[in-house]
Parts: structure tokens; C-alpha cells; sequence
């Protein structure tokens, strides 16, 4: 097939994103009320803050604003896990970081499968959070063995997504015709379905070692547990919520309130209890389910590691207070307290080695004809003017706010007592691939921009000498 027929798996990401957004928007109407909640702050936000939208403009990130979304799906088994790398790399998307939610009490360990170059994060910046069910977790051996034995009778993806997938892999890509089937396809695996594969005393028993063991085991797929749209206020989201009709949780997870907003703040709205249909069972009386939620989420500096290991001691010095995580009385104004000690303006995060940032040249340096420009160290050319530094959006996830999520979405008492159950290698295993370390991704994307500001100096110095 000619190479040009292919459509760009950021074209195929854009369509994928939008059609699970339709689907879900069908499913869950209530995300549609959080959907136009969203659009109405975002677009006060940029009406009161015209500096923000300019600085939005000039970063290419205004218009992907309403393209920005993330998914949250759990996997069964490790061949779901490697499939599921495979359909998403049809869409240009790649697993980044590890993630141990065990230590939180939850019984899965995840990564997040998503675009890594800025180019390709400006088109579309869509991305999956995705969890593993780790089996060995349940101590009921019986049980265990049980929900090993249903997951291993279900096929996740169906046979047509499946041989795009592998014609994709074969070619080197996917024809207009061809990807539009496969978001059809593909889009199928996380649909909602009503009817459980296990009968109600199953699901009972599964319930009762983790709502999110029967999430994951007693169902035909992984159907996507929310969509999170990004608001460039997420404390006016929060509070408007209600006024929505909204059942909002209790505390925004992630950081506090700050002029320069860092990593990831996080709130939703209550997961549904959902009518289902048990296995076996001929009367009209359905059960219920509940796992399915509407989250937002506002995303700001990408920090260092010298930066997030600021954040994770300030974040513990609060949350193990009395042992009581975000739940612990005035826990808002005890973080925002704590927090104090973290700079919180960019010309300190930047010089202090706290957050990365891209380099770019203003109008000055492009005006620039002196030689020796492109070798002056990047302080001095920002301290001239000839360069700014605009701030790298985190891409990524916060474990202990997935966990709070997640927990605040399955009854509240789901702590486990699982402690600390890393298990890298064992998720690389069932991935197929090795994840990539979000630290060295935000590294090459800073230090892509240097080198970007080095070469056009270099250039105009050039025309400049001759």
C-alpha cells in the first residue's frame, strides 16, 4: 500500500478520542452536564485572564483545550494488557510510567498510554489511564482461582479490531476506510454492557474482596470508568458543581490553589449505581453496579525530580497527619499551609530546578545578529530578553490521586491493607514492552527546545556573518 494513503495516528487518536466521548456522553448523561460545566469555566477563566489565553496561543495549547480528555480503563489478565498496548499504538500512543496502586489499597498497578512528543500532544493530547487487576492480591485462594478462570473465558477485543490491529502492524499503517473501522472496532471494548458474566453470588463474593475485583472480573470488557475533560479552573468547577446537580467529592486531589499551578488537580462527581442483569438469572430483577464516574481534572508545571520530591514529602507531611489521608478535618487548608514552602512563582521553579520548561525565542532573539549568541548560557539569553521559558504541561498521573479517586468512587471503606506491592517488572512482563520513565520524557522535550533556540541562533548568525 502506498505510504500516503495512511491516515496520521494522530488523525486516527482525534476521531477514537471523539467517538468514546459520544459514546460516553450516550451512556452517562450526567457527563454531559460536566461537559458543558467545563466549556462555561474554561471560557470565563479566559475572558477574566487575557495574559492566559496569550500565553495558551503562543504555546499552541488554546485549541486543545477542547480536545483535552483522558480515559480510565482495568484490564484482567496480561494479554488484555498487551493487546491493549498494541490497538493504542495504532493511535500513536505509548506507555509511560509505572504506577503502584497497591500501596493505597487498591489491587492494581497501571501505566498511562499516551502521545510523548510535543508535536504530537499539540493535535491531540488523549490518554488512558490503565490498571491491571493484580490476582494475587485476593486472599481467598478459591476465589482467586475463580476469577482467573472467568477472565481467561473472555475475548475483550473483537476479530475484526483485532485484524486491523495486525494489518496495521503488517503495513506500517491504516488506510481512511480502515481507520474510521477501526475506531468502530476498537471503540466496542469499552462500551458499557448491563449484563454480568457471573452469577449474583459470585459477584457478591467479588465485591466483598474490592468492588473493583467485580468491576473488573464480572464483565463481557473494560468499559470505561470516566472521561475527564481539563478545566483551566478546577476550585470554580468544584464549586459550581452542585448548583450543576452534581454530586461532587468531598476534596480536589493533588496539590493546592497556586498562581503557577503544578502537576495534576483531580475532583469528580460520584459513581452511578448502574441496573444489571446477573448470569443465570430469569426474572426481571436486575442488581446494581457501581464504578462508573465523571472526573475533571487541571494540569500545570511538569515538575523535576528534585521538584516532585518536594511535592511527595509536603503532600505526606499532611496526609499522614493523624493517619486520615484527604479525609482529615480542615485538610485544605492544612495542604495549602504546607505548600507554603514550595516556590510558587516560575522564575524560582525555573532557576531553583523545580519544573521543566520549553525554550523559545521572542522577537528580540530572532532579530538577533551578534555571533556568540548560540553558545551564551540559556539564563543569560532569557535574563537578555532573546529567549523565554514557557512551562511544560504534565502529561501524567499522581498515584495517590488515582488512588483517592478511585477510592472515593467505590463506598469510601475500601482500603485494603496490601502495603507496599511494586511489581515492575511483573507489569513489563504482561505489557510486552518496557514503559518509559516520565521524568526522561519531560528531559528530552526541555532539552529539545535548547537544542531548537541553539540551532536558530546559530543560523542567524550565520546570515547575519554573511
Amino acid at each position: 500500500m502506498d505510504n500516503s494513503a495512511f491516515i496520521h495516528a494522530d488523525e486516527i487518536r482525534t476521531r477514537f478520542s471523539r467517538t468514546m466521548s459520544d459514546m460516553y456522553r450516550s451512556e452517562v448523561p450526567q457527563y454531559g452536564t460536566l461537559m458543558e460545566l467545563v466549556a462555561d469555566i474554561n471560557a470565563a477563566t479566559l475572558d477574566r485572564d487575557p495574559a492566559l489565553k496569550t500565553d495558551l496561543e503562543r504555546t499552541d495549547d488554546l485549541e486543545r483545550i477542547d480536545l483535552e480528555r483522558h480515559g480510565a480503563i482495568r484490564l484482567g489478565t496480561a494479554e488484555e494488557l498487551s493487546t491493549m498496548r498494541r490497538l493504542f499504538a495504532v493511535m500513536g500512543m505509548e506507555p509511560v510510567g509505572y504506577y503502584d496502586l497497591s500501596v493505597a489499597g487498591v489491587p492494581v498497578h497501571s501505566t498511562a498510554f499516551r502521545p510523548v512528543r510535543d508535536e504530537n500532544l499539540a493535535r491531540n493530547p488523549f490518554r488512558v489511564f490503565t490498571s491491571l487487576l493484580r490476582l494475587e492480591l485476593i486472599e481467598d485462594e478459591t476465589l482467586r482461582g475463580e476469577a482467573a478462570a472467568i477472565l481467561s473465558r473472555r475475548g475483550i477485543f473483537t476479530d475484526r479490531a483485532l485484524a486491523l490491529i495486525e494489518t496495521f502492524e503488517r503495513t506500517g499503517g491504516l488506510d481512511d476506510a480502515q481507520a474510521n473501522e477501526f475506531v468502530r472496532e476498537a471503540v466496542e471494548t469499552f462500551r458499557w454492557h448491563g449484563e454480568a458474566t457471573v452469577d449474583a453470588g459470585t459477584y457478591r463474593c467479588l465485591n466483598a474482596a474490592h468492588r473493583l475485583i467485580a468491576d473488573v472480573v464480572s464483565f463481557k470488557g473494560p468499559h470505561i470508568n470516566h472521561l475527564t475533560p481539563r478545566t483551566l479552573d478546577i476550585d470554580a468547577v468544584q464549586a459550581e458543581m452542585p448548583e450543576r446537580g452534581i454530586a461532587a467529592k468531598d476534596v480536589i486531589e493533588g496539590p493546592p490553589t497556586r498562581r503557577c499551578p503544578i502537576l495534576l488537580r483531580q475532583t469528580s462527581f460520584k459513581a452511578l449505581e448502574e441496573a444489571i442483569v446477573f448470569k443465570g438469572e430469569a426474572s426481571a430483577e436486575a442488581g446494581t453496579h457501581t464504578a462508573r464516574f465523571g472526573e475533571i481534572e487541571q494540569r500545570g508545571l511538569a515538575l523535576t525530580r528534585k521538584g516532585r520530591a518536594l511535592y511527595d514529602q509536603l503532600l505526606a507531611s499532611v496526609r499522614d497527619e493523624g493517619g486520615a489521608g484527604s479525609a482529615g478535618q480542615n485538610y485544605g487548608v492544612r495542604l495549602a499551609k504546607a505548600f507554603e514552602a514550595f516556590p510558587d512563582d516560575h522564575e524560582t521553579l525555573r532557576r531553583e530546578g523545580l519544573g521543566f520548561y520549553r525554550y523559545v525565542l521572542t522577537d528580540k532573539g530572532r532579530q538577533a545578529s551578534a555571533a556568540g549568541l548560540d553558545t551564551s548560557p540559556m539564563e543569560a539569553l532569557v535574563a537578555s530578553g532573546h529567549v523565554a521559558a514557557y512551562p511544560i504541561v504534565y502529561e501524567d498521573f499522581l498515584p495517590v490521586s488515582a488512588a483517592g479517586i478511585f477510592q472515593s468512587n467505590l463506598g469510601g471503606q475500601e482500603q485494603r491493607s496490601y502495603g507496599s506491592n511494586a511489581s515492575k517488572d511483573a507489569f513489563v512482563e504482561a505489557l510486552g514492552a518496557p514503559v518509559q520513565d516520565e521524568f526522561e520524557v519531560y528531559e528530552t522535550a526541555q532539552a529539545r527546545s535548547v537544542d531548537a533556540v541553539r540551532e536558530a541562533l546559530r543560523s542567524s548568525s550565520q546570515v547575519s556573518a554573511a
